[in-house]
């Protein structure tokens, strides 16, 4: 007879902690990379989220197996419409060492991009943002980061109804600092598309919020063992066992709570293609939840977490591979079957 198991490793990882529901449906991007680039360009894109299918590739990773021969690969779509950056915030050291805003300009909006609602406490004055752009060129030797805040226009995708654009902070890296602050000075006001952020093949960081699923118990939230039912159970089978009063208080006590829709953040993601057309990837009868892909949208390797339309941030990798950037893979089909 096989001997009765009463122990097993622990579910839950703690450094996700704490299990509580995200500040916001677009987080900010707390950590930015600091990559070896000669031109200064912005660090990471709003994309959102459209769904999957599969394509068939070229293997191009050397030492693998199915080096040079066709596979098929699970991808993700998501739809990348131009960005706008509406304001250019310029950072320097304070008094204790930490960073503080030494001054910000902001563009006039197009008229097609609803963001007055978004911030409506934004008074845009040119000749106000004249003198401070002079006085960021004139003090540019005390700037230490730069940073844009950019709108997204999900009016151009396909499967939005919202007309209200999400506003990311996104920092300005490569070259010198006055070449960033020249760089985010001129893009004021002008469109950027995903192609001016990213190459097909090489790695990005994916950081967004996940699918909620709600209050829910320890099997399901922890995955811990269900008490036999063969006993008499006065509270119940599917619960943690008899614990002290002590214990039960330990942070590491699993227990009942939220489930879902936590800020999380997939490293190395493989960016295996940028579109400019969604037509092409757009199945019969559009992708289910979302619909069809009007403007412009990348595909990566893999699955990514949140629901359809959710916006994720498409940042450049912080913790790359040790090995190079790979080329973009050879794309000989993808799957245009419905996916109702």
């Amino acid at each position: 007879m096989a001997r009765r198991k009463y122990s097993a490793p622990r579910r839950g990882s703690l450094g996700v902690r704490p299990r509580k529901r995200a500040a916001r449906l677009l987080p900010r991007v707390r950590s930015w990379p600091e990559p070896d680039l000669a031109a200064p360009r912005m660090l990471a894109f709003v994309g959102y989220k459209v769904g999957m299918t599969h394509a068939i590739i070229v293997d191009n990773r050397p030492g693998s197996m199915t080096y040079g021969q066709e596979r098929a690969v699970p991808v993700t779509i998501i739809e990348t419409p131009p960005m706008v950056p509406l304001g250019a915030r310029f950072y320097t050291y304070g008094t204790m060492g930490e960073l503080k805003t030494l001054t910000e300009v902001w563009a006039e909006p197009p008229k097609e991009l609803e963001v007055w609602r978004k911030i409506s406490t934004l008074s845009v004055d040119p000749q106000k943002n004249e003198s401070r752009s002079k006085e960021v060129l004139s003090q540019v030797d005390r700037v230490v980061q730069v940073s844009v805040l950019a709108a997204t226009q999900p009016r151009r995708t396909g499967g939005l109804s919202k007309k209200v654009p999400d506003l990311l902070e996104i920092r300005i890296w490569g070259g010198s600092v006055p070449d960033r602050v020249s760089f985010a000075l001129s893009m004021l006001g002008k469109p950027v598309t995903v192609a001016d952020v990213f190459s097909p093949g090489q790695y990005v960081d994916v950081v967004g919020v996940t699918k909620g699923k709600g209050f829910q118990g320890v099997i399901k939230r922890f995955g811990v063992r269900e008490l036999p039912r063969w006993h008499k159970h006065r509270k119940g089978s599917r619960r943690i066992g008899a614990r002290s009063p002590a214990l039960g208080s330990l942070s590491t006590v699993p227990q009942a709570g939220q489930m879902g829709f936590h800020r999380r953040t997939e490293f190395n993601k493989w960016l295996l293609y940028i579109g400019d057309d969604g037509y092409e990837v757009t199945p019969s009868g559009g992708f289910p939840h979302y619909g069809i892909v009007r403007s412009a949208f990348v595909a990566l390797l893999g699955s990514v977490f949140g629901p359809p339309k959710r916006p994720v941030v498409l940042r450049w990798p912080i913790r790359p591979p040790t090995k190079a950037m790979l080329e973009p893979p050879k794309i000989a089909y993808i799957s245009l079957e419905s996916k109702q």
